[in-house]
């Protein structure tokens, strides 16, 4: 698969000489502990996450870069003595871009492509350690008011005894007049047979939507930033054996703050317990965080941003997990790395560095 790979993005510098083409390059490298007490059932045990991240990617820009090719792999590793447990994933994608704003990206590609990080009821952490990319198409129309993205990510394919499974989004948030906003989430989940299916295994459907009103106060304060959201969360799942909708709906409110380098992180669900189905299918259906899956449920993120700029995000976190039977505090030390050919022009620019601050990718 390496060798396949790297023949690929060999070949293609070497192709369309007549045209301009750029060479472009990035190092994505990231760490992360997460110590995780105080889970109580079985959907969120007691577990500690320890492991590095590297992403280097490899390409070419045509055309001022309305035209990209990039290719690398993400390596996963375990913080263990042996190299056991390591996963090497491809990474290998074709980008457009236009100046009107439209994007469209085919392939295997990271999810940090993405417009924003996708919500935790939509995408947990846990799936977010292990499955860095996205597996299909994604189209972006992005404009100075706001947003409008639509991916379909085929996770899991049939084999003889493995299940079909893919994921289709749409996710969006326009400017609407001075701080208010108005966007939301759409995702739909889909779970096949196997070609062998047992005679109890049939498809299953999860259907999310997520309507969110909000409020930006950012640069509006004494706070860097801050920024506060309501809506609700609608779910329809079913067993297609069973040919019954379970219809499950709930509020939620977030809210995050921050002041220089420290930033607080607020969300709270409250009605009925969404991802009926996941006790049967887990993460291979629903693929929100299953603390969810409890009438109320609060998550309080106070984190403190040791070193943040264009190029480094070196962050700690505690995390407080509270539902109406239990509560989970996980503490967290994270730290992303990213470089690319742009970045590298500046290298001796430490007041342009310094003035843009890198997102994190936990």
């Amino acid at each position: 698969m390496l060798k396949r790979l790297l023949a690929i993005i060999i070949l293609s510098l070497t192709i369309l000489p007549l045209a301009s083409q750029e060479v472009e390059w990035s190092i994505d490298a990231s760490m992360v502990v997460n110590n995780r007490e105080g889970g109580k059932d079985d959907y969120t045990p007691d577990q500690t996450f320890m492991f590095t991240r590297l992403a280097p990617e490899l390409g070419i820009s045509m055309l001022e870069g309305e035209h990209q090719l990039k290719g690398g792999i993400v390596w996963y590793q375990p913080m263990i003595d042996d190299l056991s447990g390591y996963k090497i994933l491809p990474t290998l994608y074709y980008r457009y871009n236009r100046p009107d704003g439209w994007h469209v990206t085919a392939g295997l590609f990271p999810r940090s492509l993405m417009t924003e990080a996708t919500p935790r009821y939509l995408w947990s952490d846990s799936l977010n350690y292990v499955q860095p990319n996205l597996r299909g198409v994604m189209a972006q129309l992005i404009k100075p008011a706001g947003y409008a993205e639509f991916a379909v990510d085929w996770r899991q394919m049939q084999t003889e005894h493995q299940r079909e499974a893919f994921t289709s989004m749409f996710n969006t948030d326009w400017r609407v007049k001075g701080p208010l906003k108005l966007g939301g989430h759409i995702q739909y989940s889909h779970l096949a047979k196997s070609v062998s299916h047992a005679p109890g295994e049939f498809v299953n459907d999860d259907v999310l939507i997520n309507p969110m009103l909000s409020l930006d106060f950012s640069h509006r304060t004494m706070l860097d930033s801050l920024h506060v959201s309501a809506g609700s969360i609608i779910t329809l799942e079913r067993n297609r054996g069973e040919e019954v909708w379970h219809n499950q709906a709930g509020f939620l409110l977030t809210a995050t703050a921050r002041w220089r380098w420290f930033q607080l992180d607020e969300s709270f669900y409250a009605g009925q317990a969404l991802f009926p189905l996941y006790p049967l299918y887990r993460s291979q259906l629903n693929l929100g965080d299953p603390y969810y899956n409890n009438k109320v449920y609060s998550r309080t993120d106070l984190s403190a941003h040791i070193v943040n700029n264009r190029f480094v995000d070196l962050s700690v976190s505690l995390m407080i997990h509270a539902t109406d039977v239990t509560t989970g505090f996980w503490q967290q030390l994270s730290c992303r790395f990213y470089l690319d050919n742009r970045l590298w022009t500046h290298r001796h620019d430490r007041a342009w560095l310094k003035s843009g601050r890198l997102p994190s990718l936990y």
